[in-house]
């Protein structure tokens, strides 16, 4: 069963469920992408320590990257991005990427000054210079960007907000939701529209009814992993996101762990980003079919097998335990980029057999 989305070039494609769990195709201008999948998180217009080459290799093999409006916008900057064509000739990336708004950065990471119902104005993390960020803004950053994936700008509360500033942030992305869906972008870009609202299921359903109806190319959980204790966001998934509408591509931001990425595709999410895979491997923690590794343990310093047996990543190949905890006690620069290679072909072969067995035990469509 397949769905053209409202951008032109992009569809759905519904291959199997099995519960509410899904296995899909995203077609798109710049290739196809299997659901359910990870999308490996480039920040600042790199997913740390891996080349262009390296995330497209199998068995990474990774279709899909994610770039940052907040941290490109102030560095390198939108002389730089509209004098090399965008993001993907920037980076020299030819598959999808999809790109935050910039709003869950601008509340975390800057210094703000103030927010009102026109957007927020905020100081940058890097040197303290002063910004404007409203949904206008963000939709043209990204417009320059050239991303496939475009997301609406959003406020995105802490997970400990009382339901007076819910309220308010869930008002101020419905209205900013229809001010990024009235600008302008260029050919080829996906708009996907955000939910917020918190732990509260009846505050989740009641702004996805106004959300969805300004029809998106695909739909978002926002706000989700923010402070929360976990059982509450796998709560409020259970409840909310098979209720998104079945058509269009369900992506859940910013989490997680292997385990939340199991239990967001069982509630029907098909898309995830987290900068954990990344981040724990240069951290010293890696991800395998055992366990989590703490690759600086003493233990490691004589182990001479490799982090996972049963992963085929080239570090897990070619390089020992032991190996790796010495690059680790050294600083060496390799290490991240061994850490990181396995971390992210865990995640994506986590992912994928997941998917397998969709469309293995699951019914067809």
């Amino acid at each position: 069963m397949i769905t053209e989305l409202p951008t032109p070039g992009f569809s759905f494609e519904l291959l199997a469920t099995l519960g509410h769990a899904r296995a899909g195709v995203l077609h798109t201008p710049r290739g196809d992408i299997p659901t359910p999948v990870f999308m490996p998180v480039g920040t600042a217009g790199t997913v740390k320590a891996m080349t262009a080459d390296e995330l497209r290799a199998e068995p990474l093999d990774a279709k899909i990257i994610l770039g940052n409006t907040y941290h490109l916008y102030l560095r390198p900057g939108l002389e730089v991005m509209e004098l090399v064509g965008g993001l993907h000739k920037f980076a020299a990336w030819d598959r999808p990427i999809l790109t935050d708004s910039g709003g869950f950065q601008v509340f975390s990471l800057a210094g703000i000054n103030e927010i009102d119902d026109d957007g927020v104005t905020f100081r940058s993390h890097i040197d303290g210079s002063k910004h404007r960020l409203t949904p206008e803004v963000s939709m043209n950053i990204q417009r320059i960007l050239g991303s496939d994936i475009v997301m609406n700008f959003d406020q995105c509360p802490p997970g400990d907000a009382d339901a007076a500033a819910q309220e308010v942030a869930l008002r101020r992305t419905t209205a900013w939701a229809r001010r990024c869906r009235e600008s302008p972008l260029g050919v080829g870009q996906a708009r996907f529209g955000i939910v917020q609202g918190g732990i509260d299921t009846a505050r989740r359903l009641r702004h996805a009814a106004e959300i969805v109806p300004m029809d998106w190319d695909g739909h978002a959980l926002g706000g989700l992993a923010v402070g929360e204790d976990i059982q509450e966001t796998y709560r409020v998934l259970d409840e909310v996101a098979h209720t998104l509408p079945p058509d269009r591509p369900r992506y859940l931001m910013g989490v997680g762990t292997p385990a939340d990425l199991s239990r967001g595709i069982a509630a029907g999410i098909d898309m995830f980003d987290c900068v954990m895979p990344t981040r724990n491997a240069r951290n010293g923690y890696l991800f395998t079919a055992a366990g989590r590794v703490n690759i600086p343990n003493a233990a490691n310093r004589t182990d001479l097998g490799p982090v996972d047996p049963t992963c085929p990543c080239a570090t897990c190949r070619t390089h020992s335990r032991a190996y790796l905890r010495h690059l680790y006690q050294a600083k060496e620069i390799l290490y991240a980029r061994l850490a990181t290679l396995h971390n992210l072909t865990f995640y994506a072969r986590h992912v994928r057999a997941i998917r397998d067995r969709i469309l293995a035990d699951g019914t067809r469509h």
